[in-house]
């Protein structure tokens, strides 16, 4: 499945950088702000490894074990959806937004999908001696960094410390969505 950018109308924003930067730290900041600005905020994580939010014993991971999919589990409190994924490779994220799409979120923040074609907010820290992905991905649209950087023609840069205008950057991107869900334009002519 692919993402149909042009007619999807849920403002989405890839949180992209390398491992170590602090995405999930810059998040956790920005998370209670962007609620305060009652910003409706679904995040979509991708892990890189196997992981498991069941405990072996438990009877939703026996009606897993077993063959279920999904395995829906509620609470009063919260429930959690569990759907085994053999034979991918990679989450769809596709996918993965139909399944936040309902509960009608002004913003989906995605972690870690960078090479899905959708706009990113790329989190750069020149001390880690990565490369910039702005240079090659034409989705990047802001580069927050804790160093000055020259970035390509179209990219905002920002200040990866200044908590506020972070804050605004993303809490101002739902507003921004119809016209920046278009990769930037390269300066290359066909």
């Amino acid at each position: 499945m692919t993402l149909d950018l042009a007619n999807e109308t849920l403002p989405l924003l890839g949180i992209a950088a390398w491992s170590g930067t602090g995405k999930t730290t810059l998040l956790e900041a920005l998370l209670p702000r962007l609620a305060e600005r009652g910003v409706r905020v679904a995040v979509i994580k991708h892990a890189h490894h196997g992981f498991d939010v069941d405990q072996p014993g438990k009877d939703s991971y026996r009606m897993r074990a077993a063959g279920a999919a999904p395995v829906l589990v509620a609470s009063k409190a919260r429930f959690a959806l569990m759907m085994e994924t053999p034979n991918r490779t990679e989450p769809d994220l596709a996918m993965l937004i139909d399944q936040v799409r309902p509960l009608q979120p002004n913003l989906v923040l995605i972690e870690g999908f960078k090479a899905w074609p959708v706009p990113k907010l790329e989190l750069f820290r020149p001390v880690l001696e990565k490369p910039l992905l702005a240079e090659s991905d034409v989705w990047v649209k802001g580069v927050a960094s804790d160093e000055a950087l020259t970035l390509p023609e179209g990219v905002e840069a920002l200040d990866l410390n200044d908590l506020d205008a972070l804050t605004d950057y993303v809490a101002a991107w739902p507003e921004q969505w119809p016209r920046r869900r278009q990769p930037r334009k390269t300066g290359v002519s066909p």
